[in-house]
């Protein structure tokens, strides 16, 4: 076996198939999961780059699920991972039903920060570890239509800053945030909003996203906003009243706004 082991969530479509192939053409053994048998066939599609890869197939909206995952390494400490599980939500807050909102929270927020917590002390122990977290620039816009997923992306752009400072004198671990705008994924689809306007907008390259992330990652840096559109939305965030980037969000989320 090769002497570094790459984990990669979501890891059977989009960002996160991207990030495992780059891993692997990196020379990194893998440990892929996602929560639906598709993970096998994506397995089978890394394993072309004469890699060994183990694909586990768990909800990693739950901590039995986190587990899972990191028994499937077999106490082999854990040199990269892309901690990229993610699930979205549209329509009106209201109209969401309880199970699928606390869904969302479950898998971006409290299985994200389980793993990172069960991953991270064994690499602060080694002094050696790559951690690439997927954030979101939506964590800086009131998501109207998308409320709880883009306050999940705030906590998650807001922690990985916070856990970074903590870690800031950990010889040899880095913590890098990716922060995509609307990417080319099944994201939209399974968020139910191919009929607005930002599901039906020309989106980012999925390979350019995860390129821009693993450059970074591999760079040491802190954060990467992939894009040169999303960079300009990021840093106009920073500086537009909240209640106006509530009102933009509306007339891309808002359901129906596709026709308009």
């Amino acid at each position: 076996m090769a002497d570094k082991l790459a984990i990669v969530t979501g890891a059977s479509t989009g960002i996160g198939f991207e990030l495992a192939h780059l891993a692997a053409k990196d020379g990194y053994d893998l440990l892929v999961a996602a929560d639906e048998p598709q993970i096998e066939a994506a397995a089978a599609d890394f394993r072309k780059h004469g890699t060994p890869v183990r694909a586990v197939e768990a909800d990693l909206a739950t901590l039995e699920g986190v587990d899972r995952l990191l028994d499937a390494a077999d106490g082999r400490p854990v040199d990269l991972l892309c901690a990229n599980a993610g699930r979205g939500l549209g329509h009106a807050f209201l109209d969401q039903q309880v199970a699928d909102w606390r869904r969302v929270i479950d898998t971006n927020v409290t299985g994200t920060v389980y793993l990172l917590h069960r991953i991270l002390k064994p690499m602060v122990e080694r002094d050696r570890g790559k951690v690439l977290i997927t954030g979101s620039i939506a964590g800086f816009i009131p998501g109207s239509f998308q409320a709880v997923y883009n306050g999940s992306k705030a906590f998650i752009d807001s922690f990985a800053d916070a856990i970074r400072n903590e870690l800031k004198d950990a010889k040899g671990v880095t913590i890098t945030t990716l922060m995509p705008g609307p990417t080319e994924t099944e994201f939209f689809d399974r968020a139910d909003m191919l009929d607005t306007k930002v599901g039906e907008q020309e989106k980012d390259d999925a390979g350019k996203v995860a390129q821009d992330g693993w450059d970074a990652l591999m760079a040491g840096k802190a954060h990467i906003v992939s894009g040169w559109r999303n960079k300009l939305q990021a840093a106009a965030a920073h500086v537009t009243p909240a209640a106006l980037l509530a009102e933009q969000h509306r007339k891309m989320a808002a359901p129906g706004t596709a026709d308009e």
